[in-house]
C-alpha cells in the first residue's frame, strides 16, 4: 500500500513540475517578451495541472504533492512521521524527474541550474508565507466543508495566487527544488531557493493550529 501511495506522490509531484516548467518555456517562447502573457500561460497550465493530478491520484495518496502540505497533516496526526518522511522523498524525487523530463520534450539541457536572481528579499518571503498560509486555508477549509471540492479549491486558488503574491505563489518546498534546477521561465535562483522552503515549511507549522481553531467542529446547541 505504502509503495503505491509514494508512486502517486512522486508522479503528481512530477506532473506538477511538468505544468509548471513546460507552460513557463511555451509561454516565454510564445509570448515574444510579453511576461503578462507568459504568466498568464504559466499559471492557467498549472492550474489545470493540480485540478486534474489531485483528482486522479488524491484517492491512492492523498494528494499531496507538497512537503509544506504533508507537514501539516503529520502535525494534525493523520500521517504517520515514518510515512510523512517518505512522502517527502518521493516529491522530491518526483519533482527533479518531472523538471528533466520537461527539459528533454524542449530539447533542452537535462542538467541546469536557474540563473533568475530576483527571488529573495523580505517582500518575496512574506509573499511565500501568506501563499502558503492560503493554499493549507483552501486545503482545510474544503475538507471540512466540502471535500469534493478541494482540487477545484486547489487549483483556483494557485491560479490566483500566481498573479496576487510577488513570489509567483511556490507555496511548495519540493517545487522550489525543483525550480532551482531549471534555467528557465520559471525557475528560481538556487541560492534563494532554501529561504523560500523555510519560510513555507514554517508557515505550515504556524498554520496548522490556526487552521485546527478555525475549522473546529462546532458542538451542537
Amino acid at each position: 500500500m505504502i509503495a503505491r501511495k509514494l508512486a502517486a506522490e512522486a508522479l503528481g509531484t512530477g506532473m506538477l513540475l511538468v505544468g509548471v516548467i513546460g507552460s513557463g518555456i511555451m509561454g516565454e517562447t510564445l509570448a515574444q517578451g510579453n511576461t503578462a502573457v507568459a504568466l498568464l500561460a504559466n499559471a492557467i497550465a498549472t492550474g489545470c495541472m493540480l485540478f486534474a493530478i489531485i483528482t486522479t491520484l488524491g484517492p491512492i495518496s492523498g494528494a499531496h504533492f507538497n512537503p509544506a502540505v504533508t507537514l501539516a497533516f503529520a502535525l494534525r496526526g493523520e500521517i504517520d512521521r515514518n510515512s510523512a518522511l517518505l512522502y517527502v522523498l518521493a516529491q522530491v524525487a518526483g519533482g527533479l524527474l518531472g523538471v528533466w523530463a520537461t527539459h528533454l520534450m524542449f530539447d533542452l539541457p537535462i542538467l541546469q541550474q536557474s540563473q533568475t536572481m530576483h527571488r529573495t528579499g523580505l517582500a518575496q518571503w512574506w509573499s511565500e508565507s501568506l501563499a502558503t498560509f492560503g493554499l493549507l486555508f483552501v486545503i482545510f477549509g474544503g475538507l471540512r466543508s466540502r471535500p469534493e471540492a478541494v482540487p477545484t479549491l486547489v487549483a483556483l486558488y494557485i491560479t490566483g495566487a500566481y498573479w496576487f503574491t510577488a513570489s509567483t505563489s511556490f507555496a511548495n518546498p519540493a517545487v522550489t527544488l525543483a525550480r532551482a534546477f531549471s534555467d528557465t521561465f520559471a525557475g528560481i535562483y538556487p541560492a534563494h531557493a532554501p529561504m523560500f522552503i523555510v519560510v513555507q515549511l514554517a508557515t505550515a507549522c504556524i498554520a496548522v493550529p490556526l487552521l485546527r481553531k478555525l475549522f473546529e467542529e462546532t458542538p451542537a446547541g
